[in-house]
This record gives structure tokens, C-alpha cells and sequence, in this order.
């Protein structure tokens, strides 16, 4: 066998693997130890060339002396308070330590995800979507740790640069992890399978904020927007965010979408009633220091389900009923109420409101639906992938204004079940949380809770 065999993606060894494990009865061995197993037996230095030593193969990944070393660290976890005052005194000289701990903390979350990986048994590693995922993520890992220290303002752009490229490249992970991982749910215990999954989802939101922050920060260093123009803004978090700004910002896009016909045939509903009015209460001056992407991510997606509900539960009704939102602060916290008269969340498919935070078909038969799957074909091999932004939202309806052509061939807005999970996670990331109480037969309420004074670590999983 030669090396430019053993160059080929881990989707190939694994398969390649899989044929010994099964021979030996191993069907949920880790693909790690399979691997290892099959390449160990082959005398590497003897037929390693020069001009391959730097070609990143998965035998590198596999064996790989810099991947154990950074996949042995701690993640070094920054509260939205620390982010905050380190940006908000901003100079060349912390940029360019900002951009150095950028460089050096993205390949240490990474590797520990790849670890996550190689762990999984080789049936999942081989699904469609998983193994393009599990190369990205190499990939970025092996540039990031090859990445020179930066020492110069110029270089910093140069490595902005390339902080952009590398989040434009992932934009197709989630869709791709959210397909191989629905595949593998019959052969992953719902706990695994779930815990992988927010391991994943929330180590990717740790990188985006990191990468992101520093880009922000550069910018208003460039343009001294730091010292002349708002100080609402440090980097990507808003220090005096206002919450009812942000829920009439997500009310105004939502009530304006369309209807989307086709589902709302399949749903029984004939009326042609305008969307609910979205009535706002509590503390409507309530500012807080947050990340402004997070919080009406949050409050898109909730709303968007509550509007959709409703609008199910009521096909035939000339005016719908409103849906309330309501906003508490305390001392420490930020509280949101979404009522809706949507009729609940029960169904035949869904025993407990949390499940539909999972990804298993086990808690959430609709993971495995035929057009849940193809709905996350057609986002993987789109030309705009997915971030799990309001903006990308509100750009496809834009863009797609005729509803027989949608942009790109993908509907502008496909039901792919991930809003509701992704909606915890960001709720979650620095010590909130999200419940849903199903009043079965009548409505649903969702309750946020938001950190106000900033002070809790990342949520993230190692």
C-alpha cells in the first residue's frame, strides 16, 4: 500500500476499518482504536517521503504529537464581563495580544472537538455530512497551529483575514453535522448522542465569539470608533442593549414574511389572516450588557414557532390572537415570557416539551423525517451554508421573493429543526437558561433567563 492510499479522507480508513471490526464482532469500537489498529501494522517510516511530510493525512491526525499536546490543555474560558473590559480600553498593543490568544485558544477548543470525534464508533464517522465536518475541523486545527505569532498591526489584518476565510468555510458545519448526525442516531444512545452534539454546537458558538470579538475589535481600532464614536459597542457585545428594541426589530421581519403555502396546505390551514400581532409588556426599558446576536437569534426563532403555531391551531380564523411577550429584570437576571395560543407542544411523536431539544429520533421522531433530510441536503451543498444568524434569515426571504425560485434552490426558510436546540445553547452559553411549558390543547409559554451582570464562565463542555 502506498502513502498516497493512506493520504484519503478518515471516511475512507473507516470503512476501510470497519471491515476488520465487524470481522471481529466490534460494531461499536471507537474509530480511533480501529484505525489505530490497521495503520500501526504498516512500517510508516520506510515509505514516507519528503516531499510528504506536510501533507495533513489521517494517519498525521491519528498519531499526531501536536494534537495530543493542545488536546491535553484547558480551554481558557472568558466571562462577557472580561470580554467587555478588555475591549473596552482598547490599543494597538492589546490588539495585538487579543489576536495571539485568538491564534492560540481556537486550535486547543478545536482539538478538543476532534478528540470528540475520534471517539465516536466508526459507523457514525462514515455517515454523510460527519466526515466532511471531522475534516474541517482538522484542517483549521493544522493552520491554526501553524499560524506564525503575530507582532504587528499589519500582520493582525493579515491574520483577520484569514480568521474570515476559515469562518466562511465552516458556514456548512452545521447543516452537515445536523444530517450525519440525524443517520447515526439508530446506532448512538440518545445521552450520547445529545452530549456529543452540544459539545459541538457550543465549542463552535466559543470559537465564532473569539474570532468574531477580535475582528470587531480591530475594526473600531482602525477606525477609532473606540474613542469617537458610540460606546455601545465593545467588539460584538452591545453594553447597553435594549431588550424591546430587539423583540420589535424581530416582530417587524417576522409579521412581514410570507406565508408559506405549501406547509400551510399540508397543515390544514385556508385562511389568509395576517400573522399574529406580538403585544410587548414589563420592563420594556430594560438594557443589559450582551452579545445582540445571541439575543434576538433567541427571540427569532421563538417567536417565529409561536407565530407558526398559532397561525396552525387557528386555520380558519379571520384575525388571530396575539402573541405576548413579556420582560423582567432583577438584580441579576433578564427575564423573557413568550405566551402563545398555539396549542401546545405534545404530539404523538414528542412525550416531553425538552425533546425537542434533542437531536435523537428516539426523543424526537421527526429527526429521521424524509423531508427534515432533505431539507439538510439541499442547506449542506448550498452556495450560503448556514451561521444561525437572523441576518442569513432575513436575506433569503429578501432574496427570494419569488416563491417558485428560491435562492440557490433551497427554500428560504426549510424547517430543519434546529432553531429550538441552537435557541438553548445560545441561552445557556454563559449561564442562562430555556424552558418550555406546553399547556397542552391551548398554548405553549417559553421562559429565558439571561445573566445580567455578566460574571459566568463559557458554557463550554470539555
Amino acid at each position: 500500500m502506498t502513502w498516497q492510499c493512506l493520504s484519503s479522507t478518515p471516511s475512507m480508513f473507516a470503512r476501510r476499518a470497519s471491515t476488520q471490526a465487524a470481522a471481529c464482532g466490534q460494531s461499536s469500537v471507537p474509530v480511533r482504536t480501529v484505525l489505530r489498529t490497521t495503520l500501526t501494522r504498516r512500517n510508516h517510516s520506510k515509505s514516507l517521503s519528503g516531499s510528504m511530510r506536510g501533507i495533513s493525512t489521517a494517519t498525521h491526525f491519528y498519531q499526531n504529537k501536536q494534537l495530543e499536546a493542545l488536546a491535553s490543555r484547558p480551554a481558557t474560558r472568558l466571562t462577557l464581563r472580561q470580554l467587555v473590559y478588555f475591549g473596552k480600553y482598547m490599543n494597538e498593543d492589546r490588539l495585538i495580544k487579543s489576536a495571539n490568544y485568538v491564534r492560540t485558544e481556537l486550535p486547543v477548543r478545536i482539538a478538543h472537538r476532534l478528540r470528540d470525534m475520534q471517539a465516536l464508533p466508526y459507523v457514525v464517522v462514515t455517515q454523510e455530512g460527519v466526515a466532511k465536518v471531522y475534516e474541517l475541523y482538522w484542517t483549521a486545527f493544522d493552520k491554526f497551529r501553524r499560524y506564525p505569532e503575530i507582532t504587528t498591526l499589519e500582520e493582525n489584518d493579515a491574520f483577520c483575514n484569514f480568521v474570515r476565510e476559515l469562518l466562511n468555510e465552516h458556514k456548512w458545519v452545521i447543516p452537515n453535522l445536523s444530517l450525519g448526525l440525524s443517520l447515526s442516531s439508530p446506532y448512538l444512545l440518545p445521552d450520547r448522542l445529545d452530549t456529543f452534539m452540544r459539545r459541538m454546537l457550543v465549542s463552535r458558538i466559543s470559537r465564532r465569539v473569539l474570532a468574531e470579538h477580535h475582528i470587531a475589535l480591530t475594526e473600531a481600532v482602525k477606525s477609532r470608533d473606540h474613542s469617537s464614536g458610540s460606546h455601545d459597542n465593545v467588539g460584538i457585545i452591545c453594553t447597553g442593549l435594549q431588550v424591546q428594541d430587539s423583540i420589535e426589530r424581530c416582530a417587524s421581519y417576522l409579521r412581514k414574511r410570507p406565508h408559506d403555502s405549501e406547509e400551510d396546505a399540508a397543515s390544514g390551514v385556508v385562511s389568509d389572516a395576517d400573522w399574529p400581532e406580538i403585544i410587548v409588556d414589563g420592563h420594556k426599558d430594560t438594557r443589559f450588557a450582551y452579545i445582540r446576536e445571541h439575543l434576538e437569534y433567541i427571540i427569532f426563532e421563538l417567536l417565529k414557532n409561536s407565530l407558526r403555531a398559532t397561525r396552525v391551531k387557528h386555520p380558519t380564523a379571520d384575525v388571530l390572537p396575539p402573541v405576548r411577550m413579556t420582560v423582567v429584570a432583577s438584580d441579576n437576571d433578564v427575564y423573557l415570557r413568550i405566551s402563545d395560543q398555539g396549542g401546545g407542544l405534545i404530539s404523538p411523536e414528542i412525550k416531553s416539551p425538552s425533546d425537542l431539544f434533542s437531536f435523537s429520533h428516539v426523543r424526537n421522531a421527526g429527526r429521521l423525517a424524509d423531508a427534515r433530510l432533505g431539507a439538510l441536503r439541499s442547506l449542506s451543498s448550498s452556495q450560503q451554508g448556514m451561521t444561525a444568524t437572523v441576518s442569513e434569515q432575513i436575506w433569503k426571504w429578501r432574496q427570494s421573493a419569488d416563491r417558485d425560485a428560491p435562492a440557490n434552490g433551497v427554500n428560504p426558510h426549510p424547517r430543519i429543526g434546529i432553531g429550538l436546540p441552537m435557541s438553548n445553547i445560545y441561552a445557556t452559553y454563559f449561564g442562562g437558561s430555556l424552558e418550555l411549558v406546553s399547556l397542552d390543547g391551548y398554548g405553549t409559554d417559553v421562559y429565558v433567563r439571561l445573566p445580567k451582570l455578566g460574571k459566568n464562565l463559557e458554557g463550554i463542555e470539555l
